[in-house]
C-alpha cells in the first residue's frame, strides 16, 4: 500500500496525467480540425471567384461572337447564365454521393 504522504504526489501525478490526457485527446484534434476547415473554406471561395471570372470571360465571348445589341445582349446573358447553372448542378450531382 502507498504511504500517507506519498497521496499528495499521487494526486498531483494524476492531475498532470489528466490534463495531458484532454489536451492530446481534445485539444490537438480540434486544431487539425480547424486547420482542415479553414483550408476547405479557402477553397471553396477561390473555386467560387474562380467560376465568377470564368463566367464572366463567358459572357464577354458570346457577346462578341452575337454582336451588338438590346437582345442579343440578353441572350448572352442569359445563355451565361443557363451554362453557369447547368456547371453547378452537374458539380451538385456528381458530388452527392461523397456528401452522404
Amino acid at each position: 500500500m502507498s504511504n500517507v504522504q506519498e497521496i499528495p504526489q499521487m494526486v498531483s501525478q494524476l492531475v498532470d496525467i489528466s490534463k495531458q490526457y484532454v489536451r492530446q485527446e481534445t485539444i490537438e484534434p480540434a486544431k487539425r480540425l480547424g486547420k482542415a476547415a479553414g483550408m476547405g473554406i479557402l477553397a471553396s471561395v477561390l473555386f467560387a471567384i474562380g467560376g465568377l471570372l470564368l463566367t464572366m470571360a463567358m459572357l464577354r465571348t458570346i457577346l462578341g461572337v452575337i454582336g451588338d445589341g438590346p437582345i442579343a445582349s440578353a441572350l448572352g446573358y442569359l445563355i451565361a447564365v443557363a451554362v453557369l447553372l447547368a456547371v453547378i448542378g452537374i458539380l451538385g450531382w456528381r458530388m452527392k454521393k461523397y456528401v452522404e
